[in-house]
């Protein structure tokens, strides 16, 4: 079969995504740090972009009537794009979410934090102490091993088995100074389990062959469960002794490595604040900490003026001021879009902004979409990540979007609203006698709102609260 080349026309359709599209899709699923890291980098990388020194006016005027960004010497590009661009195929390719955390370095208020000494971490007290032990060389390789195999809590992760294979010691030598490490600050680090960590602590306490030692060793799950005549029975003890001895293992620290936690505080910085003046609900963009940025007037004259600059460079230089003008218009849109979304969020929700989250509605993505024209996976992006300040307290975008609850009689509610009345519920049970996730239900019902056990506890357990058997109070 002979090989042979041959021209053949086809025809086909593609989407084809413009430049400042790509930027936009890039710029409106960010975070508000995300985006300042973003910009920064944009920043060092193109130099015709800079940044507007403080109380210098913009070079990019606005027009109100026609909600753009134009300078009057800008040069004109005629890429653009709808608001109601359909951007689901392209959030693979253009999803950068970049680095979860970024610091500003220029701040216009004090950040006291940065004047804290840096907390001791588990790991370097552990190391600490052992290495003030006294241990040879093995001992302290082994006990290395140790204190690198635990986790946040303070526990264990590994057998002794895998301890002597890794460090070649003998199992003897790693039960030794496991032994130690456990006597060690704070107390019932290095345990293997919960049970091991509470032996260790009564064991400080003098407690050893005591009541509460037997509880601990033989009835912590009847314990964990609340079976206090269950324990009296097995252990042939008065109600009164064991609910002293529960008093005492109360007292003790189930993780003991929790004090030591050197995960950072995170700061929520809201994208958007909503306030009340009067009577009338008033919406303010964040924008402190973005950098303002403009357009370097040098090669804008380089590009303009009658300047010697050669074919080559002008290209380059066209090419940078196309990327930097994408870039400032990109932002803007998307400054445009969040407070879009937000001002009909605020049409929607306004009972919540009046009167707080019993007040929430059932809400969904295709409500705003249809409301402000613009596509739902639009909506989606804008939400994601970005924060509100409102009477009510800082919330996500995404929280203001509820699947709706049937009630008895009348309109739906909202599912968050729901969670918020089963907490208060629960608040307000009895310690003694807590209110089963049936009881909830029927609690529920009788305030006009339809909802099935299977609900409330997944609400309940969506709240971080435990079952009314381990929320009961034995005294």
């Amino acid at each position: 079969m002979a090989l042979e080349l041959r021209q053949q026309l086809k025809l086909t359709q593609q989407l084809v995504m413009t430049p400042q599209l790509q930027m936009a899709i890039k710029l409106l699923q960010l975070s508000r740090l995300e985006l300042v890291e973003t910009i920064q980098q944009e920043l060092e990388e193109n130099p015709i972009l800079e940044e507007a020194v403080d109380n210098e006016p913009e070079q990019v005027e606005k027009d109100t009537e026609k909600g753009e960004e134009k300078d009057p010497k800008e040069i004109e590009f005629d890429d653009t794009f709808p608001d109601d661009a359909d951007w689901r195929n392209y959030i693979e390719e253009y999803n950068t979410p970049g680095k979860t955390s970024y610091e500003i370095e220029r701040k216009e208020h004090t950040e006291f934090d940065r004047f804290l000494v840096k907390k001791q971490s588990l790991q370097d007290h552990l190391l600490w102490q052992l290495m003030m032990s006294g241990l040879n060389e093995m001992e302290k390789q082994v006990g290395s091993l140790i204190v690198g195999n635990l986790n946040t809590d303070g526990y264990l992760d590994v057998s002794v088995e895998d301890i002597t294979a890794e460090s070649g010691a003998s199992p003897q030598t790693v039960e030794e100074v496991l032994s130690l490490m456990q006597t060690f600050d704070p107390l019932g680090i290095c345990a293997r389990n919960l049970r091991e960590s509470l032996l260790i602590q009564i064991k400080h306490l003098g407690l050893e062959d005591s009541l509460v030692e037997r509880v601990i060793s033989d009835h912590l799950t009847h314990l964990e469960n609340r079976k206090i005549t269950t324990i009296c029975q097995a252990l042939s003890v008065d109600r009164q002794k064991i609910i002293e001895a529960v008093e005492i293992i109360q007292g003790l620290e189930p993780k003991p490595g929790r004090s030591f936690s050197d995960e950072p505080p995170r700061h929520i910085t809201p994208d958007v604040y909503v306030y009340k003046y009067d009577d009338e609900f008033v919406i303010l963009l964040n924008d402190n900490g973005l950098p303002r940025l403009r357009i370097n007037a040098l090669y804008r004259s380089c590009l303009l003026g009658d300047s010697q600059v050669s074919g080559k460079e002008k290209e380059y230089i066209r090419e940078k001021l196309r990327s930097a003008t994408w870039l400032i218009r990109s932002v803007y849109q998307r400054k445009k879009t969040i407070y879009r979304v937000m001002e009909s969020v605020l049409r929607f929700q306004q009972a919540f902004f009046e009167k707080g989250v019993s007040q929430l509605k059932p809400m969904v993505l295709r409500d705003v979409a249809e409301d402000i024209e613009m596509h739902e996976s639009t909506i989606s992006r804008v939400t994601t990540n970005k924060y509100a300040h409102t009477p009510q307290g800082i919330f996500e975008l995404k929280y203001f979007f509820n699947s709706p609850i049937n009630r008895v009689h009348g309109d739906a509610i909202a599912s968050a609203s729901v969670k918020d009345k089963i907490k208060r519920i629960i608040e307000k049970e009895d310690p003694k006698k807590p209110y089963s996730d049936k009881k909830i239900s029927v609690i529920l019902e009788n305030d006009n709102i339809n909802i099935a056990r299977r609900t409330v506890a997944k609400y309940r357990e969506m709240l971080n609260i435990l079952p009314s058997s381990k929320r009961k109070q034995l005294f």
